[in-house]
């Protein structure tokens, strides 16, 4: 089967584990790579064997090399606009990280390109990949649950508790990042609701800074923290399921704790990243009598994110697989958030 070319833009921590997924594919190869960052360009190009005349310190270049059939984009959030808006006029299929732009401003300009000309595209929305999810996904589409009233998402970490003594780093800088939690873990709660219940009608958020400053690591010297480390709301679906939400990089004891529960009128279901090979179903086997069961995820929801970006890259990508638009409808909701928290009032999407 045809192997395709990948252009890597973006040599920091993430990049590992994407390299380490095109591997485990077996129809990847690395032929370029490109990073702001000469001693990363350098030492990671060696480690892939990729020629000196394709490590670029400019990443319109990469997406420009006729050898590279494909980019993959792992970067801060202040680039991901320029770098989709590249990939849009070369014509270029790509797979970007979320979240989809730093402002909702960014994604309605690319908005207007894609539309003159669409590109394949895929949105790091990685948890669509984790097998309760998806089971979850298709239980709920089943109508296993009954009508769906009401659902709770939470995704919690703890690296930025005052305890961890986490200094200032790019992750905590708005002109980098436009939010703090929201767009880093908010933008995944987002994606998982719209994935399980379709659009958002309307929400009412509030976002906080509980941490309000941490030492740069360069100079020792206090910075104000101007993103948020703390984020809830509440919405409606379209489908009039209610679901609260909460995000916080202050949680104790929550490594990576990404989670669902859905409630409907024939049970009650519960997925998270903490087991993700099970879900926990409670439903009433009679009436007063509860039974809950931990039931295995079926082999048919272990789909990985690089081996649906190969669907996508092949022409026969499924209607699961968060695309340009899903990108966009994100960021759109994230700007709804954002408003709604400071404007103390209800958004209608």
């Amino acid at each position: 089967m045809k192997k395709f070319r990948i252009g890597l833009i973006g040599l920091g921590g993430m990049s590992h584990s994407h390299i380490r997924w095109m591997a485990v594919e077996g129809r990847y190869e690395i032929v370029a790579v490109s990073d702001v960052n000469e001693v990363a360009l350098t030492e990671r190009g060696e480690q892939l064997g990729i020629p000196a005349g394709k490590r670029y310190g400019d990443f319109v270049q990469l997406v420009e090399d006729p050898d590279v059939d494909a980019v993959v984009s792992v970067t801060p959030n202040n680039v991901h606009a320029d770098i989709v808006r590249a990939c849009l006029q070369a014509g270029k299929p790509f797979l970007a990280e979320k979240p989809f732009t730093r402002v909702f401003q960014e994604a309605e300009e690319l908005l207007e390109r894609y539309e003159q000309q669409p590109v394949s595209a895929m949105i790091g929305f990685s948890y669509r990949y984790t097998p309760a999810f998806r089971y979850a996904r298709e239980l709920v589409r089943e109508g296993k649950l009954g009508a769906v009233r009401s659902f709770s998402i939470q995704y919690l970490q703890d690296w930025g508790a005052v305890s961890k003594h986490t200094p200032y780093i790019w992750r905590f800088n708005k002109d980098i990042t436009g939010t703090g939690t929201l767009g880093d873990l908010g933008s995944h709660m987002i994606d998982m609701a719209r994935f399980l219940f379709g659009e958002f009608k309307e929400l009412s958020a509030q976002m906080r800074t509980l941490v309000t400053e941490r030492p740069d690591p360069a100079t020792g010297q206090m910075v104000k923290i101007e993103v948020d480390d703390f984020v809830s709301f509440q919405a409606r679906m379209e489908g009039d399921e209610v679901g609260i939400f909460q995000s916080s990089r202050n949680a104790i004891g929550s490594g990576n704790q990404h989670e669902v529960s859905i409630y409907g009128d024939a049970g009650t279901l519960h997925a998270s990243t903490l087991n993700p090979d099970q879900i926990i179903w409670i439903r009433e086997e009679a009436p007063g009598q509860l039974a809950k069961a931990v039931i295995d995820v079926p082999e048919r929801c272990r789909v990985s994110q690089y081996g649906d970006f190969l669907s996508l890259l092949d022409g026969i990508a499924g209607e699961s697989l968060p695309g340009f638009m899903d990108g966009y409808r994100n960021q759109e909701v994230l700007d709804a958030v954002i408003r709604s928290s400071e404007e103390k009032r209800t958004i209608e999407l």
